[in-house]
């Protein structure tokens, strides 16, 4: 992931994601981490930045999509909400509101792991660090295979070889019941799921996107803090950096707090079901959070300025992989805009933020879905992007 580029990460793969009430606060936040700007004072400098009402009444034209919402921001500062389609399905409920929380998927990877890069930095433990060391009971019964050899950086980067809890195999429907929303998992339970599923390569050969990889890296967190992960994104980052009305979901039938937009997903009938509510332990450290446009922005922005991790542990997570592949992208609008566009999907849900790589504009979507295929959806949301971040060129 190359944070000089559009990274498109977005994939109907990408985890599960909901999420409850935050939990206790714990210490103090490290002093490294600087305060969000508050989206309070005088509009940002709008030059430059599009309508975004009007690009989310586009997106919401798209098939499969029920609502829209995004929200623009420069130097930390309101430029644009726009909100389209309905909160409900067939038109019902009314527009969701623009500032209203969402799921945003697997975008809750780039924040776990900026957790764990943090413990890196205070010594906790290392990159090459093996996960049979850290987490002996994943290696128990070769629950892991070949966890002694696998790395905390290969976890992050997801070169591990560990099959995808999501999905198993080539499938493309996930590989657990969709419409379970209260029965608990526990982490290591999500982990036991791919018990005896091939591997999809040797430890560090190759980039294959798993959901366990940070379900793993959630359980390291908590091991080596003692702190649940909730209270360690809690107090590491959506504290310090003012997102106020962010959280991580961990059991069910915890949910998003507040109205919001409703995603749909089929059954095996092809009924559309409701799925606002999909189960919160399917999360955990692969995609936990729900947040809002503002709140995921302040993230965006610190992250790319380098407020949160010193260079040499960011580069982790923004280098290309050696083998060139993995999350890869290019300039938008023709190549004049640079930045990162880390995004994740659910059943029901697409979400994305793009940030540019000054650190100075982001813009943040949320899409609620009634179809299982997001294929016309992706491509919708990245001219979004490019509608309100370089009208000129759009």
């Amino acid at each position: 992931m190359n944070h000089a580029t559009v990274v498109r990460t977005i994939s109907a793969a990408t985890a599960a994601t909901l999420l409850l009430a935050a939990s206790p606060p714990a210490a103090a936040a490290p002093a490294r981490t600087a305060p969000a700007q508050s989206p309070a004072g005088p509009p940002a400098d709008r030059s430059g930045i599009g309508d975004v009402q009007q690009a989310m009444e586009a997106l919401a034209k798209t098939p499969g999509v029920v609502g829209a919402i995004g929200g623009a921001y420069v130097d930390g500062k309101p430029a644009g909400q726009g909100s389209a389609g309905s909160r409900l399905l067939d038109g019902k409920g009314g527009k969701i509101p623009p500032d209203s929380r969402f799921r945003i998927g697997s975008q809750s990877k780039q924040m776990v792991a900026t957790v764990l890069l943090q413990l890196v930095e205070e010594g906790k433990l290392g990159l090459a660090d093996k996960l049979g060391d850290l987490l002996p009971e994943v290696a128990a019964d070769g629950l892991v295979e070949r966890a002694d050899e696998i790395t905390v950086r290969q976890l992050i980067q997801h070169t591990s070889g560990i099959p995808d809890w999501f999905r198993k195999g080539s499938s493309t429907t996930p590989a657990f019941d969709v419409f379970d929303f209260t029965t608990y998992y526990r982490p290591i339970d999500m982990v036991k799921m791919t018990r005896g599923w091939p591997r999809t390569g040797e430890p560090g050969e190759k980039f294959s996107y798993s959901n366990t990889n940070y379900t793993l890296i959630g359980m390291i967190i908590e091991k080596v803090t003692g702190h649940t992960l909730a209270d360690e994104l809690k107090r590491r980052l959506f504290r310090p950096l003012g997102m106020t009305r962010t959280y991580q979901v961990t059991k069910p039938p915890q949910g998003i707090k507040g109205p919001h937009g409703h995603g749909y997903y089929p059954d095996s009938t092809g009924t559309l079901r409701d799925v606002h509510r999909f189960n919160a332990s399917y999360g955990n450290g692969a995609g936990g959070v729900v947040s809002t446009t503002h709140d995921v922005s302040a993230f965006q922005r610190a992250f790319t300025r380098g407020k949160l991790l010193p260079a040499p542990l960011q580069q982790v997570l923004t280098q290309p992989q050696a083998d060139g592949s993995g999350q890869q992208g290019a300039g938008l609008c023709g190549g004049t805009l640079k930045g990162a566009m880390p995004g994740g999907s659910a059943p029901g849900l697409t979400a994305l933020t793009f940030a540019s790589a000054d650190g100075r504009r982001q813009f943040a979507i949320s899409v609620t879905l009634k179809t299982a295929d997001t294929h016309a959806v992706v491509p919708a949301m990245i001219k979004a992007v490019e509608a309100v971040l370089c009208p000129a060129t759009y």
